[in-house]
């Protein structure tokens, strides 16, 4: 016995996980979710932490929720939801700074019954290299 922690067999490892979790829904790029935003379509939920949006600043409308409480900010039957969480086919992009996190969390918010749910490919740091607005 190695002391070592043994993987289960049929379960994915993190790179065939996100496969299948993105494989459920289609993502969307910087410029199309800015405009879809702007237009009222989408409602961007940055997820990052607080030292990166220091350090890199903010996209102006987003609305900012700590990842660890997504998913009771933006069910729209729960007792902690926030106003913008108005039904089950809201169109959700979420936002981490590369594009990661942000799949699983789409991902999640799915299971909820937001199957609108997204996420930003390229996260961040895709939107800024895009030139699209950010606050600092």
């Amino acid at each position: 016995m190695s002391g070592a922690p043994e993987r289960a067999a049929d379960a994915p490892g993190i790179d065939e996980l996100l496969e299948r979790v993105r494989a459920g829904y289609e993502r969307i790029k910087a410029v199309p979710a800015h405009e879809a935003a702007r237009d009222g379509e989408a409602l961007l939920v940055d997820i990052r932490y607080a030292a990166l949006r220091d350090r890199d600043g903010t996209i102006p409308g987003a609305l900012v929720v700590e990842r660890n409480e997504l998913e009771w900010r933006l069910d729209p039957r729960g007792s902690h939801r926030l106003p913008e969480a108005t039904g089950h086919d809201l169109r959700v992009v979420v936002i981490c700074n590369e594009g990661y996190a942000s799949s699983l969390a789409a991902e999640s918010l799915h299971r909820l019954g937001l199957r609108r749910a997204t996420d930003l490919i390229g996260g961040f740091q895709a939107w800024r290299a895009a030139g699209l607005p950010v606050r600092t």
